[in-house]
């Protein structure tokens, strides 16, 4: 077995080994291999009965050990344990009525109970104060329907471990969809989904021309209202560049591209993207680590096609021995039987090869690789056909033709985000560039452990340019620089995503999907300073060169939680607090929480805002004893010169169990309601979240926007954004 670095036994040990009652593990990496290719083997018992059981688990096995290939992580957690959900997203239909609505909240709650992901199309649902003739009210539209689901979301917790994650899409043409682009300008608002605008090519045309877009309402097919194309183009670059969403699909391109054109239109996404799926559907995914096959400086493409074989065979296996959340999953899936292999570690595989990510060598690499993976999948899934059949749906795909009489899987390639999974592997990011070329992570008692990018260390120390102060400044800063004094050749091979152009982003992710058959994960990375106007011109490049779905992250476009320490009078052991008056006179609030009714007084004195109080309805017990904590800190440190501000932006997100609901708004906790009393009094709309490279909750490493997701490199903690 190929030995795993500290991170990923740290991983390993956290999200994906066995426990017993008392949280203790009891499952080495070997033995969870072992179990998951047992179990996944099972499926060949049809086909050559227990010999063929027990040579397909070996292959498996072998292949997970050598870390050539990792299956999503549900399938890795899940896969010969009790629960039994090995997939890793899923797509339900949302349509217009209240019964219906309903009843999809009810599925969405079943799927992130076992531990999936959810996309929805909210472009069936009537726009907010249409009529409803069974009710003689009016409809509150998509946007009001999606809050119901995130605060569902956010009491459910995924197989007892961690929250799920949704997609919401939206038709360009819904009469409500400039509420839709200005529903996360609130960062604390749907705070488990990540929002994409589905775009048509009419839509492009009539921006390019300049004419107004008509707005249809869905349950009528009738336009209700006109917008200047142009005008809503900037409006979704604007909300793009302040927060980073919504995203961008292609839906039209999506659907000429679709496989199974006979069974109606794409019209959402799993929660990251990557994954078109018809209603109901759900599929696998599963990643090669391309560095690892990197044998004297060029592709060992024999070795790569076997491993392709042996993974296709795993993925397959997989559809047949899962335990679906829902019948109408389980009939559309086995029906469809969709795969998606793709990679993870091309920025490894580049440095390997001294191309620089930034490089027509490396579009090239992208699309020779990328090519030969996708060849050799649909080369596997044939020769699995030819055993044990066509998927059943095969009649109503593009394979049903002369020349492909023999298709196992309607799909057999997608490039999905791999953060835990790079980090059990010990390679990059999927297609990403590098975030960083080092970083320290906090562990136990204080210490620091610092990580630096092995390739990188080698490679330095092999040409004698490691050295004690080049450690610190790259994990001060997490990148050479160009004034660090190294060649300008190692400068641009071990650039990170900041330091590579979006137009490259681009044109990697577009060599990748052109030979993808679903669609590619990646953030498209931008300098703080990058104008709306840029990421204008990338919306267009995108389209150009074929993408199906396009994310960007502006650097710092949300805020991080940094204090700024105004001036106050110095202690012998530093900054101290200024004395408390005598008298203050201030204002108290009432909020709901899901703990109860909590009373927050804010005071003042001659020089500001001097503390805050804050305290439950009821007396007693750890949240109360909490609650005065909290109120008792931020006194201190209100005194001590902290901005009201910056401590609004360190509670503002903080999440319970228990939201409540008062005013139209979602209280998220009791320090979440602390901080909205604190907005009343300064103006502000605070940042909620982890953001740029703000800390991990788990570990106060630092975290990175990649595929979509908040990402620590260190722990592998993620969150869908």
């Amino acid at each position: 077995m190929t030995a795993l670095s500290a991170n990923a036994q740290f991983v390993l040990r956290r999200r994906y080994l066995r426990k017993n009652d008392q949280g203790e593990v009891i499952e080495t990496p070997g033995e969870m291999f072992r179990r998951v290719a047992r179990a996944v083997a099972q499926a060949d018992e049809p086909y050559g009965g227990a010999a063929a059981v027990a040579a397909a688990e070996d292959r498996f096995v072998q292949l997970m050990e050598d870390l050539d290939f990792l299956p999503n992580s549900p399938t890795l957690m899940n896969a010969g344990r009790r629960l039994g959900q090995l997939a890793a997203c899923f797509v339900l239909p949302v349509e217009d009525s209240i019964e219906d609505i309903f009843e999809t909240l009810k599925h969405t709650a079943i799927i992130h109970k076992s531990g999936g992901g959810t996309g929805f199309s909210f472009s069936r649902l009537r726009p907010a104060r249409s009529e409803v003739r069974s009710t003689r009210g009016v409809s509150s539209g998509p946007v009001s329907f999606m809050r119901i689901f995130d605060i569902a979301t956010e009491t459910i917790k995924q197989g007892g471990a961690r929250r799920g994650a949704n997609m919401a899409v939206l038709r360009v043409d819904h009469p409500d969809i400039e509420a839709f682009i200005a529903a996360k300008e609130d960062p604390t608002a749907l705070a488990n989904f990540n929002l994409s605008v589905a775009v048509t090519d009419d839509f492009m045309a009539r921006v390019k021309s300049g004419s107004p877009l008509p707005l249809v309402a869905p349950h009528t097919g009738q336009a209700v209202a006109a917008l200047p194309a142009a005008a809503l183009f900037d409006r979704i670059a604007q909300a793009a560049w302040q927060g980073g969403e919504p995203g961008l699909i292609f839906i039209d391109r999506i659907n000429r591209a679709s496989t199974l054109p006979g069974l109606g239109p794409i019209e959402a996404t799993n929660p990251c993207g990557e994954q078109p799926l018809l209603p109901y559907e759900s599929c696998n995914l599963g990643s090669l680590s391309l560095s690892r096959f990197l044998a004297g400086g060029r592709i060992d493409y024999d070795r790569l096609a076997a491993a392709v074989a042996t993974a296709v065979h795993f993925l397959d296996n997989v559809i047949d021995v899962n335990v679906y959340p829902l019948p109408a999953i389980a009939q559309v899936t086995l029906a469809n039987r969709k795969i998606g292999l793709g990679v993870m570690g091309f920025a490894d595989l580049l440095i390997g090869l001294g191309i620089p990510y930034d490089s027509e060598a490396a579009v090239r690499v992208a699309e020779e690789v990328m090519g030969f993976i996708d060849q050799e999948a649909k080369r596997a899934s044939a020769s699995l056909a030819k055993e044990r059949g066509n998927f059943p749906s095969y009649r109503h795909s593009i394979w049903n033709r002369p020349e492909t009489p023999f298709m196992r899987n309607a799909t057999q390639t997608t490039v999905a985000p791999t953060g835990t999974l790079s980090i059990i592997a010990g390679c990059s990011s999927g297609i990403e560039p590098l975030f960083a070329l080092a970083f320290t992570r906090h562990i136990l008692d204080g210490e620091r452990l610092p990580e630096v990018h092995a390739g990188f260390q080698q490679r330095l120390e092999a040409e004698g340019l490691w050295s004690e102060a080049l450690q610190e400044r790259v994990l001060t800063r997490g990148r050479i620089g160009d004034e660090a004094g190294l060649p300008a050749e190692l400068t641009r091979l071990f650039a990170t995503a900041l330091e590579v152009a979006p137009a490259a982003h681009i044109r990697i992710q577009a060599a990748f999907q052109r030979h993808t058959d679903n669609a590619v994960s990646k953030t498209i990375n931008f300098p703080a300073e990058s104008t709306q106007e840029q990421i204008r011109d990338a919306y267009w490049l995108a389209h150009e060169e074929g993408l199906k779905g396009l994310t960007i992250y502006r650097y710092g476009s949300r805020r991080e939680q940094v204090l700024s320490v105004e001036a106050a009078a110095p202690t012998p052991d530093g900054i101290g607090p200024r004395p408390r008056p005598s008298r203050t006179y201030g204002l108290t609030e009432r909020l709901k929480t899901g703990c109860g009714n909590l009373y927050v007084t804010v005071n003042s004195d001659q020089k500001g805002v001097c503390e805050v109080f804050a305290s439950m309805g009821k007396t007693g017990g750890c949240a109360s004893s909490q609650i005065e904590a909290i109120g008792r800190l931020t006194s201190l440190a209100l005194r001590s010169g902290v901005s009201l501000a910056a401590i609004g932006e360190q509670l503002a997100g903080i999440r319970c169990p228990s939201p409540m609901w008062q005013n139209g708004e979602v209280v998220l906790s009791c320090p979440d309601a602390v901080a909205k009393v604190v907005a009343k009094i300064t103006g502000d709309r605070f940042q909620a979240g982890f953001l740029g490279r703000g800390a991990c909750p788990d570990c106060g490493g630092p975290l990175d926007h990649e595929e979509g997701c908040l990402a620590c490199r260190a722990c592998g903690f993620s969150r869908c954004l």
